[in-house]
């Protein structure tokens, strides 16, 4: 396939989250923040350019493609986010634009599958019953993190495929999970241990390793392995383990999310 025979992919961005615990996806909130409106998660922008993978490669790159996204500026509800991706020697370079802006970049390739990481390595714990404030001490490096396992109902997983404006049907077809749904599990490691203002995902690098189903229930075992600062944000790095049944993993994720903006520490 030819770069010239991608065609780009457009969608009318919703903002799925705006009423969510995350206030950056509130409108006056994000104004704030010095931005126009409430941001769209950037789960969903990953989940728009998963679209382009798809096309390219189809159900082998669920089961064990790469990708890697990276956030620059807002995609906004409402709006146009035109998907375009080339070819190169790896595979797809991956850019989202909505209103003449560059709001993301990535990648996405299909290599050999892999073998998945061995489950010892990986610490299961259980969702903290008590939710303490978000800091460098309750993100500390090395701390292990946990959900309550979450089920993708067949319900869910049409409603997500309709919000995110999903136009292939190999998803509701086949019965499969979304990969933003995937990526939305990384943020719940964060979102369901620690109470969060307003934070927003940075970017993620992704190894598929399986596909899920709906029906399935997602778990994940994540470990903190940096909590820094850097230019008035502290950060948060993550290294996630999607599960399927608690014990079949589908994905792999380096995640990163500023947990508390500059406009929060100088407000």
């Amino acid at each position: 396939m030819s770069a010239a025979a991608i065609a780009p992919y457009s969608v009318d961005a919703y903002n799925m989250s705006w009423d969510s615990e995350n206030k950056i996806h509130d409108d006056a909130v994000a104004k704030r923040f010095g931005f126009s409106g409430g941001l769209v998660p950037g789960v969903d922008v990953y989940g728009y350019m998963t679209h382009q993978a798809v096309a390219r490669w189809g159900n082998a790159w669920l089961t064990h493609g790469t990708a890697n996204c990276r956030f620059i500026k807002p995609v906004y509800d409402g709006k146009i986010a035109t998907v375009i991706a080339s070819e190169t020697a790896d595979g797809l370079d991956i850019q989202v634009e909505s209103e003449g802006v560059l709001c993301a970049t990535g990648s996405a390739a299909l290599p050999p599958p892999v073998a998945p990481p061995a489950l010892i390595g990986f610490t299961a714990v259980d969702v903290r019953a008590t939710r303490p404030p978000a800091s460098p001490a309750s993100l500390a490096e090395g701390t292990w993190l946990g959900i309550a396992p979450y089920p993708v109902t067949p319900e869910y997983s049409a409603q997500y495929l309709k919000d995110l404006r999903e136009a292939d049907p190999l998803y509701a077809n086949e019965g499969l999970v979304h990969p933003g749904i995937i990526l939305r599990a990384c943020n719940w490691a964060l979102s369901h241990n620690v109470v969060l203002g307003p934070w927003i995902h940075v970017g993620s690098q992704v190894q598929n390793f399986a596909a899920a189903h709906v029906g399935d229930a997602l778990t994940i075992r994540a470990r903190i392995v940096r909590n820094y600062e850097h230019k008035g944000h502290l950060f948060v790095d993550l290294d996630v383990l999607v599960l399927t049944r608690d014990t079949k993993p589908v994905a792999r994720v380096a995640h990163t999310a500023i947990y508390r903006p500059r406009q929060v520490v100088e407000g």
